[in-house]
C-alpha cells in the first residue's frame, strides 16, 4: 500500500490516521460517559423516589393510629372519618408503590398489603365495639387482642419493606458504578489501541525514511569519492596554484575571525554555566524550605484526623441522649393515655384532667419525631466525620508522596550542580584550546601567503570533476523529491 510514494505522502497517512483514532477515543469517551451518568441518575431518581413515598406510607401509618386511638378515647365521628380517610391515603400510597417496584421488594409489598387488610377489620371490629357498648376499657381489650398483634406485625413488614427499599437503592448504586469502570476500561482500551497505533505508523515512517534515504545518501557518498579522487588530480595538476593559495590565504583569515568568535562564546557559555550552578544551588535551598512547609503540613492534617475523631465520639454521645430522649417519650406517651383513660372513668371531674394528658401525649409524639430527625442528623454527621477522615488520609499520603518527590528534585538539583560544573571546567578548556588554534591558524595564514605555484594539464580532471558534480547534482534533487518537496 505504501510503495511508490513519497515520504510526505506516507506521513500524511500517518499522520491521518492517527487524528481518526483519536477522533474516534474521544467520541467513544464521551457517549459512554454520557450513558454512564444518564443510566445513574436515572437509577438514583427512580431509587430515592421509592424510598420516599416508603417513609411516606410509614408517616400515614403512624397518623392512622393515633387518630384510631384518639377514637377508642373519645369515641366522636370526627376521629372515625380521619381513620378511614388516613387509611384511603394509605392505600393509595401503597398503589403507587406498587407501580414502580419489582422483586423482592414487590412481594414485601404484597405481604403489607395483606396484612393491612386484616389489620383494617380488626379495626373495624374494635370501632363498632366501641361505639355500641360505649366502653373504652373493653375497646382496649378487644384492640390487643385483634388490632394490636396485626399492627405490631404490619410495622415490622412495613420496616422491612423501607430496608429493601434502602438496599435497591444501594444495588443501584453498585450497578451504574459497575458500568462506569466498564465505561472507563473501554476507554483505556481504546485510548492503548491509539497509541499503538501511533507507534506503529511512527516505527514505519522511521524505518522507510532510514531505508530510502540511506540508498540515496550511499550514491551521494560514492559520487563524493569521485569527487575527492578528481579534486586530488586537479590539486596535483593546477595551472595557477598562487591563486589557489590566495583563496586558501582568504578562507584561513575567515577561519582565524571564527576562532576568535568561538573563543568569545566558550567564555560567554562559561559565565552562563557559573550563573546556571549559582541558580540550582538557589533550588536546592528552595527546595529544602519547600519539604519543611510538608512536615508542617503532615502535622496540620494529624491534628485535622483527631478532631475528626473526637467529633465522631461527640456524636455517639449525643446518639445515646437521644436514645434516652426518645424512650422517655415513649413512656410519656404511654402515661398520658393511661392518664386519659383514668380521667375517662373519672366522669366529669376528669375531662380538664384528660385534656391536659392528651397535650402531654401529643408532645410527647412531636419528642419522639424530632429524636427520630435528630439521630438522623446524627447518623449524616458521622458519615461526613468519616468521609472527612478518609480524605484527610489520602490527602496526608499525597504529602508525603509530594515530600518523596521533593526529595527526588534535591537529589536532581544536586546532580545539575555537578553537572553544570564540569561543563563549565570542559568549556574553559575549550577556551584555552581555541585560543591555540587562532596562533596556529595565524602561522599558518603567513605559510600560506608565501606559497606561490602553477599547475599544468589538469582538463581531464576538471572535466571528470564537472561530470560527477552533475551526478551529484542529479541525486540530490531525487533526494528533495523522496521526501516529498517537488524541488530540485
Amino acid at each position: 500500500m505504501m510503495a511508490g510514494r513519497t515520504y510526505g505522502s506516507k506521513l500524511a497517512i500517518g499522520v491521518t490516521l492517527t487524528v481518526a483514532l483519536t477522533l474516534l477515543s474521544i467520541a467513544t469517551s464521551v457517549i459512554g460517559l454520557a450513558v454512564v451518568v444518564n443510566a445513574k441518575d436515572q437509577a438514583i431518581t427512580a431509587a430515592a423516589e421509592d424510598l420516599t413515598r416508603a417513609e411516606r406510607v410509614g408517616r400515614i401509618l403512624e397518623t392512622r393510629l393515633a387518630d384510631f386511638r384518639a377514637y377508642l378515647l373519645y369515641g366522636t365521628k370526627d376521629f372515625a372519618d380521619k381513620t378511614e380517610e388516613d387509611r384511603n391515603r394509605f392505600r393509595d400510597e401503597l398503589g403507587l408503590l406498587r407501580a414502580s417496584l419489582t422483586g423482592p421488594a414487590a412481594e414485601l409489598l404484597t405481604q403489607v398489603e395483606a396484612i393491612e387488610v386484616k389489620h383494617a377489620e380488626a379495626v373495624t371490629t374494635v370501632m363498632t365495639r366501641r361505639s355500641q357498648v360505649n366502653s373504652i376499657e373493653a375497646a382496649i381489650r378487644l384492640n390487643d387482642e385483634l388490632a394490636r398483634p396485626l399492627r405490631e406485625q404490619l410495622e415490622a413488614n412495613l420496616a422491612t419493606l423501607v430496608a429493601r427499599v434502602q438496599a435497591d437503592v444501594e444495588g443501584g448504586r453498585k450497578n451504574s458504578s459497575e458500568r462506569t469502570v466498564l465505561a472507563i476500561t473501554a476507554i483505556i482500551s481504546l485510548g492503548a489501541l491509539t497509541a499503538v497505533s501511533a507507534i506503529a505508523v511512527a516505527w514505519r515512517l522511521s524505518r522507510d525514511l532510514r531505508r530510502e534515504v540511506g540508498a540515496a545518501v550511499g550514491h551521494i557518498q560514492s559520487s563524493s569519492a569521485q569527487l575527492e579522487a578528481a579534486a586530488a588530480q586537479q590539486v596535483n595538476g593546477g595551472r595557477d596554484q598562487a591563486s589557489a593559495m590566495s583563496e586558501i590565504t582568504t578562507t584561513i583569515s575567515e577561519l582565524l575571525i571564527t576562532s576568535r568568535q568561538i573563543a568569545d562564546s566558550a567564555q560567554r557559555v562559561s559565565q552562563i554555566a557559573e550563573e546556571t550552578e549559582s541558580a540550582a544551588r538557589n533550588g536546592d535551598s528552595t527546595i529544602d524550605q519547600t519539604r519543611a512547609s510538608m512536615t508542617a503540613i503532615r502535622s496540620q492534617v494529624d491534628q485535622i484526623v483527631q478532631h475528626m475523631l473526637a467529633l465522631g465520639e461527640k456524636s455517639q454521645q449525643i446518639g445515646l441522649v437521644v436514645d434516652l430522649v426518645s424512650e422517655l417519650a415513649e413512656q410519656t406517651n404511654i402515661l398520658a393515655i393511661n392518664a386519659t383513660i383514668e380521667a375517662s372513668g373519672a366522669g366529669e371531674w376528669g375531662r380538664r384532667f384528660a385534656v391536659v394528658a392528651e397535650e402531654i401525649r401529643k408532645l410527647a409524639d412531636r419528642t419522639a419525631a424530632s429524636a427520630k430527625e435528630i439521630r438522623a442528623l446524627i447518623d449524616d454527621v458521622r458519615g461526613a466525620v468519616n468521609t472527612t477522615v478518609m480524605a484527610t488520609e489520602i490527602g496526608a499520603k499525597a504529602v508525603d508522596a509530594g515530600a518523596r518527590q521533593f526529595d527526588d528534585a534535591t537529589n536532581s538539583f544536586r546532580a545539575i550542580v555537578q553537572l553544570v560544573a564540569t561543563t563549565n571546567d570542559a568549556t574553559r578548556e575549550i577556551e584555552l584550546s581555541t585560543k591555540q588554534q587562532t596562533t596556529a591558524v595565524e602561522q599558518v595564514n603567513v605559510a600560506a601567503s608565501d606559497t606561490a605555484r602553477v599547475s599544468r594539464e589538469t582538463e581531464a580532471s576538471a572535466v571528470q570533476t564537472k561530470q560527477t558534480a552533475a551526478h551529484l547534482s542529479t541525486l540530490s534533487g531525487d533526494l528533495l523529491e523522496l521526501v516529498g518537496t517537488g524541488r530540485r
